[in-house]
């Protein structure tokens, strides 16, 4: 890739819209926005020569073909001069009207002036590059374009921001300087002396660097559930109320509800946000004993998706004795993370019979709901939350660890830090020391994006858009 090159692409959405933005940026920039924009005659601020644009300043007028001297579109034209920019380029914006023609023909004209066509993620990549951004920062850029979630805007905002960055620098600052001290000692040991003292060393290990490395990978959890969201399956055997529980969730008539068993025979989905959190609600066919074709394709699809969701609801009626089938359908799902809903709660009197939950079930999630009056709804919806991201909740959004790269490099630098804390106390050579303290700053600037490989690089801006 020619890092000197002038890159160029549509930076909004495709199709018919309001405005549509053609970002250009590198040395050639502004010389080519000046060779294919004219100015309006009489409008103060307009100037046609690319070296008097001033920059951060628009300017009004038309995109012309040079070639032809047709009239590609009437535009708004702002340029950014370097370092006071995206990129820390020279960087030109023009806001032409949407539209697909439009827009395709203004870009085609800059490609001939000399610009390429930027690659996914390369106006990005520019700005990791020239220092503006550090790789946590450029991460974060992607999760906040693929944002689900006002909780998932916040915490890859938080991101954007460098509150992961600072934590790492942070832990990272502190193995460095320890490190320093250790090749201090080992290159000459009779001018420095000793400068490890065990106990403080090893404390410091500890607070420093070990339990904030504990706690971010803990966070790892957190963040995938916000970025991600929750799949969840609506489990039980017929007409235990699943498709009413769904649409109570939804707060709308999404499945159809019938007295009849069987009517759900294929997975339903759709979404809702719980406490900023995208949840992935799937209520799937009754589990129970059927010759039915149909019937059984439908079972075979519901264990499918509880097979691969994040969370079971697994429902029952709480105004009935539990059954045979009941119990099968629990010896199905036990493996997997669950609640136990006891619904229909709205038909319990004195003297009707109930549902008694079997000793060895987990009792603890149990929680007792009527999802024709809404009764314990609220009270479900925060223990799923709560069911998969534990007692703590969700934490500070800037702690919050968004990707499973991040994490392993995490866990990598925290096994090494470990093992160097381990072989200070048993009195190992400061070499060997050092050597792991090495692979554990390694990998925290993997993280940051100082000691981290092309081939990573390229699979990471990989997941962006062009224009981006």
């Amino acid at each position: 890739m020619d890092d000197f090159s002038t890159i160029a692409a549509i930076a909004t959405p495709a199709g018919s819209g309001g405005i549509s933005i053609i970002r250009v940026s590198g040395p050639h920039a502004i010389p080519i926005a000046a060779a294919l924009f004219q100015p309006c005659a009489g409008r103060p601020g307009n100037r046609p020569a690319g070296a008097a644009f001033e920059s951060h300043r628009l300017y009004y007028g038309h995109m012309v073909d040079p070639a032809s001297g047709r009239t590609l579109d009437e535009v708004l034209l702002s340029v950014m001069r370097a370092p006071r920019s995206y990129t820390r380029e020279d960087v030109v914006e023009i806001n032409a009207h949407g539209g697909t023609v439009a827009v395709r023909s203004i870009l085609e004209a800059v490609l001939r002036q000399g610009a390429r066509l930027a690659e996914p993620g390369e106006f990005t990549r520019r700005a990791f590059l020239n220092g503006r951004i550090d790789l946590t920062q450029a991460e974060a850029v992607a999760d906040l374009i693929n944002a689900r979630s006002e909780r998932s805007l916040s915490s890859a905002a938080a991101q954007l921001e460098g509150g992961l960055r600072q934590a790492v620098q942070t832990i990272r600052t502190f193995c460095l300087d320890l490190l320093v001290r250790l090749e201090a000692g080992i290159d000459f040991p009779e001018d420095v002396g000793d400068l490890i003292d065990t106990r403080e060393t090893v404390g410091g290990l500890q607070e420093q660097v070990i339990t904030p490395l504990k706690q971010l990978i803990r966070n790892h959890v957190q963040g995938r559930v916000i970025h991600q969201g929750l799949k969840v399956a609506i489990v039980g055997r017929p007409n235990v109320g699943k498709s009413s529980l769904m649409n109570r969730l939804l707060g709308r008539e999404r499945a159809i509800v019938t007295p009849y068993p069987g009517t759900t025979r294929d997975v339903i989905e759709d979404t809702l946000i719980v406490q900023g959190v995208p949840v992935m609600l799937r209520d799937t066919a009754g589990l129970h004993g059927s010759r039915d074709p149909v019937e059984t394709l439908g079972m075979a699809k519901t264990l499918e998706n509880s097979g691969s969701a994040d969370l079971v609801l697994f429902v029952l009626e709480a105004h009935r004795p539990l059954g045979e089938e009941d119990v099968r359908v629990y010896e199905w799902i036990r493996s997997k993370p669950m609640l136990i809903v006891l619904n229909k709660i709205d038909l319990l009197n004195g003297s009707a019979a109930q549902a008694e939950v079997p000793d060895d079930w987990p009792r603890e999630r149990c929680v007792r709901i009527s999802a024709l009056s809404g009764q314990g709804v609220e009270e479900l919806q925060a223990r799923i939350i709560q069911a998969a991201t534990g007692e703590s909740g969700l934490e500070a959004a800037g702690t919050v660890i968004p990707n499973l790269r991040q994490k392993e490099l995490l866990e990598r630098s925290l096994a090494s830090a470990t093992t160097a804390a381990t072989d200070i106390v048993n009195g190992s050579a400061p070499e060997l020391i050092a050597i792991h303290l090495t692979q554990a700053v390694d990998g925290l600037g993997e993280i940051l994006g100082t000691t981290v490989k092309v081939d990573i690089l390229d699979a990471i801006f990989s997941r962006f858009c062009i224009g981006k």
